[in-house]
């Protein structure tokens, strides 16, 4: 026997407000299953075309979230696909991104009306001259944010009265879009020639000082672009650092000497393109909701070369060679002594697979390097122990 689905809960309020409309999808009569909801929302999202905006920054684009097998258990079951909405006529009008962002002005801050635990609201003008706002799911459990947003749909689909809010749409397709490997080998790659380029390539040396997913843009063809310079700081030729006393940057991409000690050099940006990268990888923010550390999580799974529980599951098909050469770099830039992190250069250079820095560099102490380059590294090895053996002979 099916149980009865509970008219209380997220779905069921909504089974049952569909039904009183007429919705094509109970024409057949048998109780609906929980899963009633999957369907809506495949055929929803289906409908609504890729956004493509001129530069967005990386920080909103969805590099995933972490799913436990039970908590993937639980949304296959709540959400598998029921063929019979497929007939199911929506009251609503289904927003895509580039909708919203034109109506927010891509969700400026100049338009944020309210904020909480979870979301946020955004003033927005829609093409039609109507002003709405507009409620953008932001932090907590993936599963908690689907059963409050199913519940107040729920509950605002019964209201209808001229002092309550009406609600007119939704946008399913969020504000966060899923990056394959090539798209983030490119962006680590890209930021690091930017980098480079701030401290060597100018006139004057720059450090940027904020580096983090929030102030990497991306073009249209995902071409990064360092941008916001509010904390950069020109480091004059003769100098080797600058000790700063006011405390300013983001949390989760600051180096020791820093914390410590106000030192900032251009090792305090590579320490951060680290954990950029570390980003890029596990798809994990630097610090996540329950300010957990991304380098404290990382840093064990990288020694143990555990490159499988590191790397994002929603990346697929990527080149394994790339992926320990991005893997080496952040575990060079987030070394906790500044001396023994390498130069952005150096770091162009692994990123491209010119291993030559660290088969030239005895000192380094990364284990990651032993174990996932220890072939290549031997063979290179191998003619310049020949050499030396001539030599002695």
């Amino acid at each position: 026997m099916k149980e009865k689905l509970d008219s209380s809960s997220p779905t069921g309020i909504l089974e049952d407000y569909f039904r009183s409309s007429g919705s094509e999808s109970t024409s057949s009569g048998e109780p609906k299953p929980p899963a009633f909801w999957h369907g809506i929302f495949k055929l929803l999202r289906s409908k609504s075309s890729k956004p493509v905006s001129k530069l967005h920054p990386l920080s909103v684009l969805k590099l995933s979230k972490r799913l436990s097998n039970s908590m993937r258990e639980s949304l296959h079951l709540h959400f598998r696909f029921d063929s019979n909405v497929s007939s199911f006529n929506s009251p609503w009008k289904n927003f895509t991104l580039r909708d919203l962002q034109a109506a927010t002005n891509y969700f400026s801050h100049e338009n944020l009306i309210g904020k909480g635990g979870y979301a946020e609201v955004y003033r927005g003008c829609l093409k039609n001259g109507q002003v709405v706002a507009i409620k953008t799911l932001t932090r907590g459990k993936l599963e908690e944010n689907i059963g409050d947003f199913l519940l107040e749909l729920g509950i605002m689909a019964h209201v209808n009265h001229p002092n309550t809010a009406k609600l007119i749409g939704y946008g399913i397709q969020g504000l966060k879009e899923k990056l394959e490997w090539d798209i983030r080998y490119k962006i680590a790659i890209g930021t690091a020639k930017g980098l480079r380029y701030l401290h060597q390539g100018c006139q004057r040396r720059i450090i940027h000082r904020d580096i983090k997913a929030a102030n990497i843009l991306l073009t249209e063809d995902f071409e990064p672009q360092i941008c916001d310079f509010g904390l950069a700081k020109w480091l004059p030729k003769q100098w080797t650092h600058h000790i700063v006393s006011k405390f300013e940057g983001t949390f989760g991409y600051l180096p020791p000497e820093y914390l410590s000690h106000g030192i900032v050099d251009e090792k305090t940006d590579v320490f951060a393109f680290g954990v950029l990268l570390l980003e890029l990888v596990t798809g994990r923010r630097a610090l996540d909701y329950s300010q957990q550390s991304l380098v404290l999580w990382a840093k064990p799974l990288l020694k143990k070369n555990n490159v499988r529980e590191v790397v994002d599951p929603f990346i697929t098909n990527y080149n394994s060679r790339q992926m320990n050469l991005v893997l080496l770099s952040a575990s060079l830039c987030i070394q906790h002594s500044s001396i023994r992190r390498p130069c952005m250069s150096q770091v162009v250079q692994i990123l491209t697979g010119d291993l030559s820095y660290v088969r030239g560099t005895r000192k380094i102490q990364i284990p990651f390097l032993r174990k996932a380059f220890r072939e290549e590294l031997m063979r290179a090895e191998q003619p310049r122990l020949r050499d030396v053996l001539l030599e002695h002979s």
